[in-house]
């Protein structure tokens, strides 16, 4: 019996699942898209190809099984609507003919992206807002794809200190990676801020870098045309700079910074330079401030010679050991202590706030219930800090609940006095307030109970004696 279209496609997009179920390849490659990348492909990109150019690519790209799997990516990462308005759910309905179509638009050369709508989010700690490009659902899917099918040929080579959106590697790696450095007694540190990074970042020489290793043309095009999407405002649209940046919020954009970065992270982690890189976030860890000056200035040879700018105010060269410390990744370091960075903290209190007005008309229970998702998420990634830093954050969210239980008793101002007696710390925890300094007490508790005294430091250390002083810390 002669099988129906929908059927056909039903089974194509059954490959991508079947393939991972059967295909056997080294762990470090297990992050790599079935669709794409079949264990032959593999075992050449690990052995290396000849010529190091990869040349048949963009039938991997408009395969409709990379198109599905990728598809399915965007589908769990949600997202707004891009210009053309159309959100998560549109797109599902029918799914498998705009996949076909999009497959067919690729394959004909006829697929063109649409415009990147601009919208502009609260830049961390400053009340500056940060640009951000949303594109549209089918232009995802298609990046995706890309990504999916060049990302592995560029990651094969990215050095082991770049951190930054890469399989398999987070923020805590990275931080993992600057404790460990400080704790050899790497004091000295350059911490390096790049100017307008993804809107700095020249186009030639990044397609440039991108033709080292690909050399499919077609490829290599539909690269170039997402560096050169047209941006839509609420104002009229302007077209992207024919030179410069990378669209933020584009898929593809951050596989991008890293390739265009690359070879700054080979030259100095040839020169002997321990560099921790996450994305455009950098720091350089020295053992003397010697080093740490010589690499200052190699930094700023290697970026003239990649037409980007070292911040000259946010770039600078501190002591962690001394009063000032420096800040990365959401945390700062100083006198071998962590704690949240200043905006970091600010932007949780202010999500605080926003949950907390006093005229806030729910149920305390269901407040409460909202505060701890917050709460939640920021005490575990930084759980990592000194305990000096939750009690006070703790006592400030108690105030704030205080003070809307005042209110709702017709009196003004934020709670003090007897507020305190009527409606005790443990008033709040019957209603299961989540209790950061409680949580964090129980963790290093249990470090105790499950390490021997001797390897006890080792696993929760501090770093830096002068004026640091012993501590406890979880480890990173």
């Amino acid at each position: 019996m002669k099988e129906t279209r929908k059927e056909q496609q039903h089974q194509l997009f059954a490959v991508s699942e079947r393939t991972k179920r059967e295909r056997e390849v080294d762990a470090r490659w297990a992050w790599t898209e079935p669709a794409v990348w079949t264990e032959r492909m593999v075992d050449a990109l690990e052995g290396g190809i000849e010529g190091g150019k990869w040349y048949s690519l963009v039938d991997k790209v408009h395969a409709e099984r990379t198109l599905s799997a990728a598809w399915r990516q965007v589908e769990r990462n949600g997202g707004s609507e891009g210009v053309d308005g159309e959100r998560i759910r549109d797109f599902k309905c029918g799914v498998e003919k705009r996949l076909a179509q999009l497959s067919e638009q690729l394959r004909n050369g006829q697929y063109e992206p649409m415009p990147i709508r601009r919208v502009y989010i609260p830049k961390l700690g400053s009340h500056e807002m940060r640009p951000l490009g949303i594109p549209t659902i089918r232009d995802r899917v298609v990046q995706t794809a890309l990504r999916s099918t060049i990302e592995p040929i560029f990651e094969r080579d990215f050095c082991e200190h770049s951190y930054g959106f890469r399989p398999g590697r987070s923020t805590k790696d990275a931080l993992r990676r600057v404790d460990g450095l400080l704790a050899e007694g790497r004091r000295w540190v350059v911490d390096v801020d790049i100017a307008r990074y993804f809107d700095s970042i020249p186009h030639g020489q990044l397609m440039r870098e991108i033709e080292k290793k690909i050399a499919d043309g077609r490829v290599l095009n539909l690269i170039e045309r997402y560096l050169k999407q047209d941006v839509l405002e609420a104002t009229p649209s302007y077209a992207a700079d024919e030179r410069t940046g990378t669209p933020q919020g584009a898929v593809i954009s951050p596989l991008l910074a890293n390739i265009y970065l690359h070879p700054i992270d080979v030259v100095m982690a040839e020169e002997g330079y321990e560099m921790v890189r996450y994305a455009d976030d950098c720091v350089v860890l020295c053992r003397t401030q010697d080093e740490a000056e010589r690499a200052l200035m190699r930094l700023g040879e290697l970026m003239r010679t990649r037409e980007l700018t070292l911040h000259p105010e946010k770039t600078k060269l501190v002591d962690a050991t001394l009063p000032g410390g420096f800040d990365f990744l959401g945390y700062h370091f100083e006198l071998g202590k962590r704690s949240p960075r200043k905006k970091s903290l600010q932007k949780f209190k202010d999500q605080i706030r926003e949950r907390t007005r006093r005229a806030n008309g729910h149920a305390l229970r269901q407040i409460i219930s909202e505060l701890n998702a917050v709460i939640r998420g920021w005490f575990e990634y930084f759980k990592h800090s000194r305990h000096g830093v939750f009690k006070p954050l703790d006592g400030w969210i108690r105030r704030r609940l205080r003070s809307i239980l005042r209110a709702r008793q017709g009196r003004r101002g934020i709670a003090r006095g007897k507020d305190y007696l009527r409606w005790r710390n443990a008033y709040f925890q019957r209603l299961g307030l989540f209790t950061m300094a409680e949580v964090h007490a129980q963790l290093i508790r249990s470090l105790h109970e499950t390490h021997r005294p001797e390897s006890r430091m080792r696993e929760i250390r501090t770093y830096g004696s002068e004026g640091g002083g012993a501590q406890l810390l979880l480890p990173l």
